[in-house]
């Protein structure tokens, strides 16, 4: 079976759950050695053990994205323990749901903290690497929110909005340095994150009345467009924000 990251390295935040884990196996199926960066150690340290059971490479470094010297340090973990970064999933975050008037503004820090901040900080320590090495490819994990208004929490449609323009900012300054960058788009995936929300009551009929394909898309649909984008198959892609998202933002359903 061909194995396209075969000697390549590949990093995951939020590698230990969902769509991140999801996406940390596909990346070692395909033959990568993966370094996953999460807060949660029992969960980073399974997907971890999964990895090596299968007979792959990978490592686990505790970190917070939104401390810029977590961040510093994962990098260069992963560059002592492998030697280069090739590349980047940059998919830690987090959700919440409040009315504009009721966000408090400890919600709205840590909001914006973790999922725009994290991101420009994985930026940041990636491509400073990358830049060494002469390269690299980078996906940003945004959200359907990012791509349309998202009412039941703007502060959390706020931070996914910013990771595109980050992301397309970005791709533009280091396109001819051999760093392709771009973004996902996940709609309503089946991630423990999504389960947590749609225990609550009506919330669930209220997602699945706006999926047109009448589903939840699963964590390995997610995966298997990061993975593309960070391919030699998708070498003329950077700055991108790619829908993986069941046509929600196409229109209404």
């Amino acid at each position: 079976m061909e194995k396209p990251f075969a000697g390549k390295v590949a990093l995951v935040t939020g590698g230990n759950s969902g769509i991140g884990r999801a996406t940390a196996l596909a990346f070692a199926a395909q033959g990568a050695a993966v370094v996953i960066g999460a807060r949660r150690v029992e969960e980073g340290n399974a997907t971890v053990a999964e990895i090596r059971a299968a007979g792959g490479r990978a490592t686990f470094v505790p970190t917070d994205v939104s401390i810029a010297a977590d961040v510093e340090a994962l990098v260069a973990r992963t560059v002592a323990e492998y030697g280069r970064l090739d590349c980047a999933f940059n998919n830690a975050g987090v959700s919440g749901g409040a009315l504009l008037h009721e966000t408090t503004e400890a919600d709205w820090d840590r909001m914006i903290a973790v999922n725009l901040k994290g991101v420009w900080l994985c930026l940041k320590y990636e491509i400073i690497q990358m830049l060494r090495q002469g390269g690299g490819a980078i996906v940003n994990d945004s959200s359907v929110a990012g791509l349309i208004g998202y009412g039941r929490s703007p502060h959390y449609a706020a931070s996914k909005h910013g990771v595109i323009g980050l992301t397309k900012s970005a791709s533009l300054q280091y396109a001819t340095k051999g760093i392709r960058i771009s973004a996902v788009c996940p709609g309503m995936i089946k991630t423990p994150m999504i389960e947590r929300a749609i225990a609550n009551p009506g919330v669930e009929e209220w997602f699945l009345s706006r999926l047109p394909m009448g589903r939840p898309g699963e964590p390995d649909e997610v995966a298997r467009a990061v993975t593309w984008l960070c391919s030699d198959a998708a070498s003329f892609v950077s700055g991108t924000a790619f829908p993986v998202d069941g046509a929600t933002a196409a229109g209404l359903a």
